[in-house]
């Protein structure tokens, strides 16, 4: 009887060895890209910002970003009419902050590469204002992302877990009135995309600054530009490129962390992180119910598939205080 348990057990063991074998990455194709830095969320005096689109324009482009997002409140502005700032080295894309809301609730969700002003859209419930404004952006063909769910502690994670057709949320945004690390009561935006990835739902956290100050003081009480980002894997500077990776998870989050590239095979993932002067860093690789799987101080750093992982992310945190996420990438 002990002979036959042993193996059994020994038999069940091998299976789970052949299981795990079994399971390997959704490998990303993005051989031959180049990185591009931009912004998909910012704000003119076209709405309640403090400078004209121009003046905004010209601040990115003068900082190195390649691309950029004027998105104002209910206004569109056509990157026409700032042709001249457009080069082989920074591209406008058009888009819009459509902004409504459900009973005291802000619903703000951003369009990008759209021909033209989408009317905000509203509901009798908060998903279905949520879902409306998601839709009219997807009917124009363009690509929606769900701005700040914890600015006026509006939109919770059960809600966005019923929300379709959406591939993009803001994990962090610049300005200082969002709440983005959650609090009495409710879970920080890191927490809420865990619990969505955990549930099933394929979607990419991006960062932003939400920019409306550019100028006068630069400070923590003020929403200025420069404090998140996104960086898309793309052949080229082309607008419909950089939506497709986008949504396809090409891309890694910044607040300063700047990464020289993101390797993944069958099963193995790679991170190297540009190193900046004497900063230290420390990689953790995350899992599903926001797990960390493995934690590391080596550039670059390198996780390996163990078996029963359902996604595996990683955040990079520098000795600044500063990071940088890079998508989850899901195992078949």
């Amino acid at each position: 009887m002990r002979r036959q348990s042993l193996v059994c057990i020994g038999f069940s063991l091998v299976l789970l060895l052949q299981v795990a074998r079994s399971q390997v990455f959704e490998v990303p194709m993005t051989d031959g890209m180049q990185l591009f830095k931009g912004n998909t969320h910012t704000h003119t005096t076209m709405s309640d910002g403090d400078s004209g689109p121009e003046e905004v324009a010209r601040w990115y482009k003068s900082q190195g970003y390649r691309f950029l997002v004027l998105s104002d409140h209910n206004v569109f502005t056509d990157p026409k009419t700032l042709a001249e700032l457009v080069d082989s080295s920074f591209l406008l894309i058009p888009g819009e902050e459509l902004t409504s809301r459900f009973q005291k609730k802000p619903v703000h969700v951003n369009g990008l590469n759209i021909p033209g002003f989408v009317p905000p859209q509203t509901d009798s419930t908060l998903l279905g204002t949520i879902q409306k404004n998601v839709d009219v952006v997807r009917s124009v063909k363009g690509v929606p992302h769900i701005n700040h769910p914890n600015f006026g502690w509006a939109i919770d994670e059960a809600t966005l877990l019923q929300v379709k057709n959406d591939r993009l949320l803001e994990i962090f945004n610049g300005h200082p009135t969002v709440h983005n690390h959650g609090g009495s009561g409710h879970p920080g935006m890191e927490e809420v995309w865990d619990h969505l990835l955990t549930s099933g739902m394929r979607i990419y956290g991006i960062a932003v600054d939400d920019a409306h100050h550019f100028k006068e003081e630069f400070g923590p009480s003020r929403a200025n530009p420069g404090r998140g980002w996104i960086v898309v894997w793309a052949s080229g500077l082309d607008a419909d490129e950089i939506m497709r990776n986008l949504e396809a998870g090409y891309f890694y989050a910044s607040t300063g962390v700047e990464l020289e590239d993101v390797q993944v095979s069958s099963r193995r993932m790679e991170i190297r992180i540009r190193q900046k002067s004497n900063f230290g860093y420390r990689t953790e690789f995350i899992g599903a119910e926001g797990r960390v799987l493995l934690q590391t101080e080596e550039n670059p750093a390198v996780f390996e598939l163990r078996g029963g992982e359902k996604y595996v992310r990683a955040r990079v945190k520098d000795s600044g205080g500063f990071v940088a996420w890079v998508q989850p990438v899901f195992v078949e």
